[in-house]
């Protein structure tokens, strides 16, 4: 029988729920399948050093995938970042109902989990992996965690110690958290059956200011968002071969979501790789018709505005505006392919210009952070360094707030969340630009 060139192998799984998912002859046929198939492609050639990395590894074997070293393969898993991008430029997908069935990031998901379960998972990785545990232990004494992030010699024990680069800026530690700070406070008013709010650890440890806001103009537009029980997303662990561990906090997200689910409302997140997350792998990875619920009513907090908008049920009255905007639309949610939403709601407000960069930052979860890999993710970002210096804007932006860190390090400048523009500018002393009365009335 005639095997065509391309067609599954029957190793083809992205399930981790399905046995075959861990047989490493399984793996090793698609393996061998998909990275034929894209060294024959290359229209990724440019979008992470993954890619290279594959193609220079085949090239070096005269085109013969069956060479390739596994340690050469390896350095193909370590170098994709989880972007998702490859996935959205790509033709062969299961979105786009081709024989292929090419997923690129759940293939590396899965190498390096099948690799994982043989090696184990690093001290590194693991503390990575619960981003929440970190954020807590930093929180019972913020001031000395981040004194301590900045002292070169503290940083170099660190890198030597756990694999962290002693150059990377990490986020900020906090007392409050955005949990602690949403119990002190009364309901926020307006409508409480529409959505509930997925704020992630990282605002609730990291950057409280983001949920805050959020708060505040979804109230400004009748809404009361709750906040479910939730703990962090799950993609951190997964990223470091924990799949079991990603499994447990997704079905721990999803039990806490479905019941308001259930009523009606929508799961807003703030984080990009969390509402990808939750919409895009959450149905397979925790596998029940809840979680694939609660994936149906995932929506970025952006998106759910914009859709508020085009029912003429949101609220324009701004106060001070942001200017010219520089806008980084993270790959996350340009892969969740929405649009662009965030970049829609800020161009509402009287007088701004918004100019978008889809450059990649690289920071790319916990990618960046890593001792040997640092130095490769402030070279990727450079393109996007580039054009956001080159907008000339007078605020950041970006849905990323790990994202932002990175473009701090970079450019200087933290870009603050697209929900945190509307924020200020509804406020008269958001930004220092009133605006005028004729533009109020436009």
């Amino acid at each position: 029988m005639e095997v065509i060139k391309g067609i599954p192998t029957n190793g083809l799984t992205y399930d981790p729920n399905e046995r075959k998912y861990w047989d490493q002859g399984l793996l090793d046929k698609e393996v061998e399948r998909i990275f034929e198939i894209c060294h024959g492609c290359r229209l990724c050639f440019n979008l992470c050093p993954s890619f290279p990395a594959l193609f220079n590894a085949v090239d070096k074997h005269d085109g013969d995938v069956r060479k390739v070293t596994q340690a050469e393969t390896d350095y193909v898993i370590d170098t994709c970042f989880q972007c998702k991008i490859c996935y959205v430029k790509c033709p062969y997908t299961p979105d786009d109902g081709h024989e292929f069935q090419l997923d690129f990031p759940r293939l590396m998901l899965r190498a390096n989990a099948v690799r994982r379960k043989k090696t184990g998972i690093s001290l590194r990785n693991q503390m990575l992996a619960r981003p929440e545990l970190v954020g807590a232990i930093g929180g019972m004494t913020p001031d000395v965690a981040n004194w301590a992030n900045k002292q070169p010699v503290l940083r170099g024990m660190m890198e030597s110690a756990i694999g962290i680069h002693r150059e990377k800026q990490l986020p900020e530690f906090h007392a409050e958290t955005f949990e602690s700070w949403r119990l002190s406070r009364p309901e926020p008013a307006g409508d409480r059956g529409l959505a509930v709010l997925f704020h992630t650890c990282f605002v609730n440890h990291n950057n409280p200011e983001i949920g805050k806001d959020a708060i505040e103009v979804y109230e400004r537009n009748g809404i009361s968002l709750g906040c479910p029980k939730q703990n962090c997303c799950g993609m951190p662990a997964l990223e470091a071969g924990d799949v079991k561990l990603a499994r447990e906090m997704a079905a721990s997200n999803v039990a806490s979501l479905l019941p308001h689910v259930n009523q009606g409302k929508k799961v807003v997140a703030i984080n990009p790789t969390c509402s990808y997350m939750l919409r895009k792998e959450y149905g397979e990875l925790v596998g029940t018709e809840g979680a694939r619920r609660v994936s149906a009513a995932t929506m970025d907090l952006c998106e759910f505005l914009f859709e508020r908008r085009k029912a003429g049920l949101f609220n324009r009255d701004f106060r001070s505006t942001p200017g010219k905007i520089a806008y980084h639309l993270p790959c996350h949610l340009k892969a969740q392919n929405i649009g662009f939403r965030s970049r829609d709601m800020m161009r509402l407000i009287p007088g701004t210009k918004v100019t978008m960069v889809e450059q990649c930052s690289a920071h790319d979860g916990t990618w960046a952070m890593k001792k040997e890999f640092f130095p490769l993710s402030m070279l990727t970002a450079k393109k996007a360094f580039s054009e956001m210096q080159e907008a000339e804007a007078e605020t950041f932006a970006s849905d990323c707030p790990l994202a932002a860190i990175q473009f701090e390090q970079g450019i200087g400048t933290r870009p603050i969340h697209p929900i945190q523009v509307l924020a200020r500018a509804y406020r008269e002393d958001g930004f220092p630009t009133p605006i005028a009365k004729e533009e109020e009335k436009k």
